[in-house]
C-alpha cells in the first residue's frame, strides 16, 4: 500500500511519491526473451504492471519517483544504464500510445461521417418518401428509420465521449514515467527504507 505520510528532504521539502522495487539482480527487471541491446530492452511484464498500476494511483501530472534495490550488485554501477533503459521503454510506450490515440481519432471521424450520412438518409426517406403514405405500417417504418439513423450515431458518440480519454490518460502516465527520477541502490547499503510501494 502507498504511504499517506509525505516524505521530506533534509531541507524540509516534500519529496514526490515513490515506488520501491526490491530485486535480486538487474536482469530481473527486463524481459529475458528480448534480444535488443540492454538500454532498449522491454521491461519484465510483472515489473511494468507493478510500476504502471501504482502510477495510476496518482494523478497524471503528480510527480513520481522510482527506487530500485538490488541484492546482487554488478562490477560497475548500473544506475545510468537502468535509468536510460527504463526511460527509453516508457518513452517508447508513450509514442505507441500517441499512435493509438491518433488512430482512435481517425476512426472517430470516419464513423462520424458514416453515421451522419446514414442518419440523413434515414430521415430523408422517412420524411419525403413516406410523407404522403398513411397507415400503421408507414408509421412503424418511419419510426424504425428514425431509430436506425440515431443508432448509427452510437459508435462515434462512444468514441468522442468515452473511449478517447482513458487512452490519453494512459499516454500522460507513460510520459511521466519516461522522465521520472530513478535511483538504484545496493541492498544492504541503503539507509532506513522509508515508506513506499514495494515489488519483489
Amino acid at each position: 500500500m502507498p504511504s499517506n505520510i509525505p516524505e521530506t528532504t533534509p531541507g524540509g521539502h516534500e519529496r514526490p511519491p515513490r515506488i520501491d522495487l526490491k530485486l535480486t539482480d538487474m536482469k530481473q527487471l527486463f524481459n529475458s526473451m528480448d534480444p535488443s541491446p540492454f538500454n532498449d530492452k522491454d521491461l519484465d511484464h510483472d515489473a511494468e504492471e507493478f510500476i504502471v498500476s501504482w502510477a495510476h494511483e496518482y494523478g497524471p501530472d503528480d510527480p513520481l519517483s522510482l527506487s530500485i534495490y538490488l541484492e546482487q550488485w554488478p562490477d560497475e554501477d548500473p544506475t545510468e544504464l537502468i535509468r536510460e533503459a527504463i526511460h527509453n521503454y516508457f518513452a517508447y510506450r508513450a509514442k505507441l500510445n500517441q499512435l493509438e490515440f491518433r488512430r482512435l481519432m481517425k476512426q472517430g471521424r470516419t464513423t462520424l461521417i458514416i453515421g451522419l450520412l446514414f442518419l440523413a438518409a434515414c430521415l430523408l426517406t422517412s420524411k419525403m418518401l413516406l410523407a404522403r403514405e398513411t397507415g400503421a405500417w408507414v408509421f412503424l417504418l418511419q419510426e424504425g428509420l428514425t431509430i436506425a439513423g440515431w443508432v448509427a450515431m452510437w459508435r462515434p458518440m462512444q468514441l468522442y465521449l468515452y473511449d478517447w480519454w482513458p487512452v490519453r490518460q494512459e499516454g500522460r502516465i507513460y510520459e511521466k514515467l519516461s522522465k521520472m527520477p530513478i535511483e538504484v541502490i545496493q541492498k544492504g547499503k541503503e539507509l532506513i527504507m522509508p515508506h513506499g510501494n514495494k515489488f519483489s
